[in-house]
């Protein structure tokens, strides 16, 4: 028997209530209140104090993520935009393509394995419900320094999770970055990405329509994993029938999940649901209040239907679990039965829990007693919204005013010792020690992934059509100018689509930061937001959504601001897409874009502990002009290769190393500015000498400057007088991680 009861509740507005240990303010609770027009039940309270949180209602970010829809470029490709589970867009021949990115921070830290484990397989239920079949993933990592204590712990468990649940489920992890910084002590970033593709005519939303049809729960059963962060020990009410502790951090079956994709696609494509809902953060709390929010309004649950690991469970923690692998559907009556018969087949627990009313409340009952009876979208859609005190943090004006100094190597030594320097360190050396955990190939369509500027994998093997994908974000730049730094990683994720052959489409982002209760945190975002949604409506590429991750801070310390940003980019013919490396001796190299001493949050300076200075400004006008002649001249580029972090040195080492190839590099002024500064706007190419006045025409025609820098071929990376063999180069670019990590 439920403890409290909707009738109690209205009888007993006096009874203190645990609304702050659950996370709600005194204004929250009063406005719960309001909206019930008494005190809520405490399974209501439950349902409020989880969707009114900062990561479901989006309270403090709200009114500046309107920008990304009142800003929008118009585009015909967009099919689904901000507001589902995942945007979606056309990409051809018939074909949607959906993708989002999200975060793992938090539980990822507490427990790097089922952290970063269950970040993967609640992007992957992202996508599934929009009736798309994943195809690979992605996963942006940022750690504390790469020698400190705690990297060591967080960083293989985290990696061995990412790679243990994708691999598991069969889907390629085709890109994604690893940054250290100070700032992320304690606070790793762990945001997953993941990209669907299906017919138009398959495509799934996230609604509650049509009286009668019924409210169906598939998948793994409800445990009590993921509730311990929302403190259900708070109250005698809440722990009277529950077990003395929970786990705060789910716990992911990948198994299971594999299992239940099959099934939910078996289902989909038999056309047996009108909605559907992933359970993942808030569980039963977000997933039946959206659905019925954004459908009719009205839902009657039956929460004693829901098939229990634990049957110690309180109706309140059912509720709030964010147990995985499971799902949410509105099933027509007519279609029930081969609902349940698709589930059986695949081993797949199902249960109808409810039904969609006419009315326009969400009722939840327990055992006959009505414990939850309210209006679905103040729960789901009209939370609390905050105008937080923006401030400009006074560090931004003064480190705008250094003129930064930075080691500026001049002799042959010198420059070879800078090179080997910046290869080895944790940002810029080779990361297989990582990625060769994560399997990139299976399914067989994966055409290109890490250390590629972006992943790329075909969705029709007929026709080759493919999409690529790319995220990318310069912290250190966020944090001297937010608004630059954001339409800077725009415009690098989107040059790393076309250095590949393939154009970019629409953009996903995650936008991680400290508190939103610091006024120059706030600040940060509002910039950040700004740029990216500048940027986006210049460049013409719609946001289809993403994710936003705050209270990243030990103490009082907060994380660089993070914006990670990612490009999807069409490509007609994947067999034709440019590599990053030349693959034979003979080519002319060519460095498209102007260069700068752009040191300001660079590696080179970054390396040597410097901060300040002023970002580079983003030219999006000439990006793009740069992404057309990409584009335009993709088939006489043998290899193309973005210089983003490292700067020219990176970029050619990787070039050199990727096939074992050298190269004889001719270079005019100061080396330190030709070889570190991290001008954007930049790629190197690789042609044969036939099409050198073809490129020349090219470039020429689009405004972009053009340079022939040096050709391919032999044992070595010669830069001017610089010679390193491409053995020691390797030497020192390889070693790093093994030797951190073991």
């Amino acid at each position: 028997m439920a403890s409290d009861t909707v009738l109690k509740a209205a009888a007993s507005p006096e009874t203190v209530q645990p609304f702050a240990e659950l996370g709600l303010k005194v204004d929250e609770y009063a406005r719960i209140r309001e909206i019930l027009g008494r005190r809520p039940t405490s399974s209501e309270l439950a349902m409020y104090s989880v969707m009114w949180s900062e990561h479901c209602s989006y309270k403090s970010s709200k009114v500046h993520l309107r920008q990304f829809g009142e800003k929008a470029p118009y585009s015909a490709a967009l099919l689904v935009g901000i507001g589902e589970n995942a945007g979606v867009v056309d990409v051809g021949q018939g074909y949607a393509v959906t993708f989002k990115i999200e975060s793992h921070n938090h539980p990822s830290f507490v427990e790097p394995y089922q952290g970063a484990a269950t970040g993967v397989g609640g992007i992957v239920r992202d996508i599934l419900t929009m009736g798309a079949r994943p195809i690979a993933v992605m996963d942006p990592l940022r750690f504390g320094p790469a020698d400190a204590p705690d990297t060591r712990r967080v960083l293989p468990g985290i990696v061995a999770g990412i790679g243990g649940y994708g691999n598991c489920l069969g889907l390629p992890n085709i890109g994604g970055e690893i940054v250290f910084h100070e700032s992320y002590s304690g606070n790793p970033l762990v945001n997953a990405l993941c990209v669907g593709v299906m017919k138009h005519e398959q495509i799934k939303l996230a609604k509650a329509a049509g009286p009668g049809n019924l409210v169906v729960l598939f998948g793994a059963k409800t445990g009590g994993d993921g509730i311990g962060g929302v403190s259900v020990l708070a109250s005698e009410t809440f722990n009277a029938t529950g077990t003395a502790k929970r786990p705060s951090v789910q716990v992911g079956d990948p198994f299971t999940e594999k299992v239940l994709i099959e099934c939910s696609l078996e289902i989909f494509a038999e056309d047996l649901v009108v909605g559907i809902q992933d359970l993942g953060g808030a569980g039963l709390s977000c997933a039946t209040s959206e659905l019925a929010s954004a459908g009719t309004g009205g839902m009657k649950v039956a929460l004693d239907g829901v098939p229990l690991r634990d049957p110690s469970l309180s109706p309140e923690e059912i509720l709030m679990s964010e147990s995985q692998e499971r799902m949410c559907a509105i099933v027509e009556p007519k279609n029930i039965k081969r609902f349940l018969q698709i589930c059986e087949k695949w081993d797949v627990t199902a249960t109808v829990i409810g039904e969609v009313t006419d009315g326009d409340r969400l009722v939840i009952t327990w055992h006959g007693e009505i414990i939850v009876d309210v209006p679905p979208r103040t729960v789901a859609h009209e939370g609390p919204i905050y105008n937080r005190p923006i401030a400009k943090p006074s560090y931004v004006e003064k480190l705008a005013s250094i003129d930064i100094k930075v080691p500026m190597p001049e002799s042959p030594s010198e420059v070879r010792e800078a090179i080997l320097k910046l290869i080895s360190s944790p940002n810029m050396a080779d990361k297989s020690w990582v990625t060769s955990q994560y399997d990139k190939y299976v399914q067989g369509n994966t055409i290109q992934s890490q250390p590629e500027d972006s992943g790329m994998v075909r969705i029709d093997e007929s026709t080759n059509l493919g999409v690529a994908i790319s995220t990318d974000a310069n912290a250190p730049w966020s944090y001297l100018n937010p608004y630059e730094g954001a339409k800077l990683a725009l415009a690098e994720a989107a040059r790393n689509i076309a250095t590949a052959g393939a154009k970019p489409l629409a953009v996903t982002n995650c936008l991680n930061f400290g508190s939103p209760e610091d006024p120059g945190v706030m600040w940060q975002f509002a910039e950040t937001v700004r740029g990216l949604a500048d940027g986006c409506l210049e460049m013409g590429l719609p946001v289809t959504g993403g994710n936003v991750s705050f209270y990243n801070q030990t103490a009082s310390v907060s994380i660089l601001p993070t914006p990670i940003v990612g490009v999807l980019g069409i490509i007609q013919d994947v067999r034709e897409r440019t590599p990053m490396a030349f693959d034979r001796a003979g080519l002319q190299l060519f460095l498209l874009g102007e260069t700068q001493a752009d040191f300001a949050g660079s590696e080179w300076a970054g390396i040597h502990k410097v901060i300040g200075g002023k970002t580079p400004i983003a030219d999006l006008h000439k990006e793009m002009k740069l992404i057309d002649l990409l584009l335009e001249g993709q088939s006489i580029f043998e290899a193309a290769h973005d210089l983003s972090q490292g700067g020219l040195a990176s970029t050619i080492s990787e070039m050199v190393l990727k096939n074992n190839v050298g190269a004889q590099i001719k270079i005019s002024g100061p080396s330190a500015i030709a070889l570190f500064s991290e001008t954007p706007g930049r790629v190197v190419v690789a042609i044969e000498s036939f099409n050198v006045q073809l490129l020349i025409t090219l470039a020429h025609r689009n405004g972009i400057a053009c340079k022939n820098i040096g050709v391919t071929g032999g044992n070595d990376l010669l830069i001017n007088d610089t010679l390193i063999a491409l053995p020691e180069l390797r030497k020192a670019y390889t070693e790093t991680f093994p030797r951190l990590f073991g």
